[in-house]
């Protein structure tokens, strides 16, 4: 069915689509939303193939979309949907089994931005800063990216003190005035609007001894395309994406089988190994810790940060400590400012940090952050990270 699109007390409401195939989730889902008086649910869908119907009739900024359904299941209906409307934006919406990990990732790979595990009991739902803020959260800033704010659909714009641009070259140290690159983005509104890189001096200059990834939204695609530049890294890689429990286990397992890098889920103890990737597990903050000489990981049950478990501040504040300036850090597509604090810490223990453009993420919010806090070397496009690494301080022919 389609629901009347005149929006609530907002002027202009995020308009989202619930696709799900019990009567019990779809109530839920609208008992969340219905309060929020910026988001208004545009249609409400039993199966994949309504889905489309619904979405060709009328445009959504946001689908959350069950895995599995009859007449068409989530994956056959994402294809579809992107084809009806490029640009909208999915939400896979499954429960944590391995076997709906599994489908979520490839959902991903399909065209899915997010992931969101159904809730399991009362206090993931109505508890502090679980299920339903986070979703709701997610959807406001997700819808942000994409339109660049309320009432615009462009997005923001780079420009210099002379002149204006309408493509925005790779930002490197060596490129980049004094009086920096300047950034009108309404999805950092109250941060600095100025991006200013470190100077190709600053920070250690040699080959790193770890490299640190954090990534959100959209991270999943965006590490496997990371990684499949480099091949034969010969230094250890220390990953928090933010996922679900279950998810990080099949997210290592994907990014070994599409890379051929080694790669695993962190457990508590495991030592650093050069050339794994170490993804930290759902649900606990990834630590890096020392036993004597040798680096190892830690896996951390303490608070959420930034909204998150795992969170990337945690893991690169012990990583500077372990490390200190021999450690280069990648910031990728992501929503909020996980990282940011993280990353000047970085910056003090004389590390180095890059971070993801704008136009190749699918929400600039935590590369953005980074960016704008004056922490960065270099901000770049998805597909030049890997080069850069390689040419820059992996040395990697």
């Amino acid at each position: 069915m389609v629901i009347d699109s005149t929006p609530h007390s907002a002027s202009n409401p995020i308009k989202v689509m619930i696709c799900d195939d019990s009567a019990v989730i779809r109530g839920f889902l609208t008992k969340v939303l219905t309060p929020c008086t910026d988001i208004h649910i545009q249609s409400i869908s039993i199966n994949g193939l309504q889905a489309v119907n619904n979405l060709a009739k009328q445009k959504h900024d946001i689908i959350i979309l069950d895995v599995e359904m009859p007449v068409m299941d989530g994956l056959t209906a994402i294809p579809k949907l992107l084809q009806t409307q490029p640009d909208v934006k999915i939400f896979m919406f499954s429960t944590l089994t391995k076997e709906n990990a599994e489908t979520t990732m490839r959902a991903l790979a399909l065209g899915a931005v997010e992931c969101l595990a159904k809730p399991s009991n009362k206090e993931d739902i109505y508890g502090k800063d679980t299920f339903s803020d986070t979703m709701i959260r997610m959807i406001r800033e997700i819808a942000g990216a994409r339109s660049g704010g309320a009432g615009s659909s462009s997005r923001p714009s780079l420009t210099t003190p002379s002149q204006s641009v309408t493509s925005r070259p790779p930002l490197r140290s060596s490129s980049v005035e004094e009086s920096g690159i300047a950034v009108r983005s309404k999805l950092h509104p109250h941060a600095a609007r100025t991006i200013k890189l470190r100077a190709v001096h600053e920070g250690f200059q040699g080959k790193p001894e770890v490299l640190a990834i954090g990534s959100s939204t959209g991270g999943p695609n965006a590490l496997f395309k990371l990684f499949g530049t480099l091949r034969g890294i010969d230094v250890p890689v220390i990953v928090t994406q933010h996922m679900p429990p279950t998810f990080t286990r099949i997210l290592a397992e994907h990014i070994k089988q599409q890379t051929g890098l080694a790669a695993v889920e962190a457990e508590d103890g495991m030592p650093l190994v050069a050339g794994r990737i170490h993804v930290a597990p759902g649900g606990f903050h990834m630590l890096v810790d020392r036993k004597g000489a040798m680096p190892i990981l830690r896996v951390d049950d303490g608070p959420q940060e930034n909204f998150c478990k795992p969170a990337v501040d945690p893991m690169l504040r012990s990583a500077a400590k372990v490390f200190g300036n021999k450690i280069m850090t990648v910031i990728l597509t992501g929503m909020g400012s996980d990282g940011m604090l993280g990353c000047r810490d970085i910056v003090k223990a004389g590390g180095r940090v890059i971070a993801q453009d704008e136009d190749s993420s699918v929400v600039w919010g935590m590369p953005g952050a980074v960016a704008l806090d004056g922490s960065c070397s270099a901000v770049l496009p998805l597909d030049e990270i890997g080069p850069w690494l390689r040419k820059s301080c992996l040395r990697l022919l």
